[in-house]
């Protein structure tokens, strides 16, 4: 009797290897084949030495596999009966193309799970002591790509109404969009805190995540000297480093 596949979307969170839940970890470390994002962390694919491989990167500016390719990877290999892990950074579902995955095994047949991760939506902004929701102060967040398939490096028509909203925002993928973000914090009765230094006083990190979070540092730099106000969340208490926050 032929084998039955099963196809788990599962979410790797962002930096170090051991952020990855534990029902992630255990499904990788017995999976018959694992299908990786680019930015995987290497101990990650370690925990499953024993499975076939198949790297599935994208990165802006090099060559990547074609997303109808992966689709047809992963059905294939389900298909095959195999149990397969298909590792993504972050969460599968945000921004992730995890979803036209799911819709792709669906429609051939293949059972599948999403098992979220820890979205770098959140876990950025943690890493710099910045609460993304915070009695008084914000009680929403939303996150907003700065890159999508059909335009590219552009940002959404109705940047200053997301401005308007109550909350915080996160931008992901918004690096070639840096000048338009930043005069979001021109929008009047609005704030933004960056934290300039997310790497320093803290754990020893891996080389990868080092890097990974002195290019954030810079980043957040480069939106702090366009802000009028800058502001350095840590533990949820601010220090002002440039300007003045606004009195409620």
């Amino acid at each position: 009797m032929h084998k039955k596949g099963f196809v788990y979307l599962v979410g790797a969170g962002c930096g170090s290897a051991d952020l990855i839940t534990v029902r992630g970890l255990r499904l990788l470390q017995s999976c018959d084949a694992v299908v990786y994002d680019d930015l995987i962390d290497p101990a990650l694919l370690a925990q499953a030495a024993h499975a076939e491989q198949h790297p599935a990167g994208k990165r802006c500016g090099r060559h990547s596999m074609p997303q109808s390719e992966i689709n047809s990877l992963l059905v294939r290999l389900g298909q095959s009966g195999k149990t397969v892990v298909r590792l993504k950074g972050g969460d599968p579902f945000v921004f992730g193309r995890g979803g036209e995955e799911f819709l792709a095994l669906q429609a051939a047949g293949v059972p599948c799970e999403e098992v979220p991760g820890i979205s770098s939506c959140i876990a950025v902004p943690a890493a710099a002591g910045i609460p993304v929701t915070h009695r008084g102060a914000s009680r929403s967040f939303h996150v907003i790509t700065g890159h999508t398939a059909q335009t590219g490096d552009t940002l959404p028509e109705s940047l200053e109404a997301l401005a308007a909203l109550h909350g915080t925002l996160v931008f992901l993928m918004g690096l070639n969009s840096l000048e338009q973000i930043a005069a979001i914090s021109r929008v009047p009765a609005h704030f933004v805190c960056v934290c300039d230094g997310i790497w320093q006083g803290g754990e020893d990190y891996d080389p990868w995540t080092a890097a990974y979070t002195a290019g954030l540092a810079g980043i957040c730099r480069t939106l702090a000297a366009e802000f009028d106000v800058v502001c350095e969340m840590t533990m949820g208490l601010p220090h002002v480093w440039k300007g003045e926050m606004p009195r409620a």
